[in-house]
């Protein structure tokens, strides 16, 4: 079981240039593979989304590739001068001055703030012929980021064993209670027409006729079953680690439509304490559950 947040990085030397990748993860209720890569690698965005797309199935996947600035100044990226654009922008300082009636002077160090003038005209470097190193810089970055989210995993699914364990109890407390909610409801019904009636007793025939309407109505049996099944579902997924993050979101609302339906069916006290824990529990898993790949 994997968590969907996690952060991974691995460095790698290429042409004696260090190239760092990073990777984070967030929940997400798809896949969303986001690159920030430099434009010298901008023709590797399909392969390293590919190659992310393999191994991660579910969230927002972050993947941040930048060289090291300070490990050296050659990035493998010539610049060349727009000379026409420096000469517009020179001509409109001029126009500007002429117009305000300044004196200030028109300097080099004014005109290279106008970034636009230097255009990359040459690189050195080549991607494709980079791609086999940083294919394996990849994976490192993916390995310690699926190890995060491996970690975080153990701990959720820890919880949601815990949880399911608390769901059990309550289905257990609710299924021991129900057959008692016929037996009282005889009894009051009984003792409700005594009073109404003076004391004249009830024709039994018709009297189980009644209990035995209340019963079909009120009974829960085969919520509890259904849930009971969606359970053991769940703790085998939980068990299985594959990414099961959308089969619990499944999973879930199913076992909380069998909840409402049995809160609303039973007529007791106790029962219907038993449905707001249980319903109280699912919504805690929900809210896990969108932690999960």
């Amino acid at each position: 079981m994997l968590s969907m947040t996690g952060y991974g990085r691995a460095e790698a030397l290429i042409e004696g240039r260090k190239w760092i990748i990073e990777i984070k993860s967030l929940n997400h209720r798809y896949i969303e593979i986001i690159t920030r890569l430099p434009n010298a690698l901008s023709s590797l965005e399909v392969d390293i989304k590919k190659r992310v797309g393999e191994r991660i199935f579910r969230g927002r996947i972050e993947v941040s590739v930048q060289a090291d600035a300070e490990a050296g100044g050659d990035s493998g990226v010539q610049y060349s001068l727009n000379a026409p654009l420096l000469r517009n922008y020179h001509s409109l300082l001029l126009k500007i001055k002429e117009e305000l009636g300044l004196q200030d002077t028109i300097e080099l160090k004014t005109l290279v703030r106008f970034k636009e003038i230097f255009v990359p005209s040459e690189t050195r470097f080549d991607p494709a012929a980079a791609w086999g190193t940083l294919q394996k810089t990849l994976d490192e970055a993916l390995d310690a980021l699926i190890r995060m989210r491996r970690a975080e995993g153990e701990t959720l699914q820890k919880d949601f064993l815990a949880r399911l364990g608390t769901l059990r109890r309550h289905m257990e407390s609710a299924k021991a209670r129900a057959p008692r909610t016929v037996l009282e409801y005889k009894q009051r019904l009984q003792e409700r027409i005594r009073e109404l009636t003076e004391g004249l007793e009830m024709d039994p025939a018709r009297l189980s006729q009644e209990v035995a309407l209340l019963a079909e109505k009120s009974d829960i049996t085969e919520e509890i079953v259904r849930f009971e099944s969606h359970v053991g579902q769940m703790e085998k997924l939980l068990r299985s680690g594959e990414a099961i993050g959308r089969k619990l979101d499944f999973l879930l609302q199913e076992m909380g439509r069998e909840v409402n339906t049995l809160g609303s069916k039973s007529n007791d006290i106790a029962i219907a304490q038993d449905v707001i824990e249980l319903k109280s529990e699912l919504a805690k898993m929900r809210e896990q559950a969108l932690n999960v790949e």
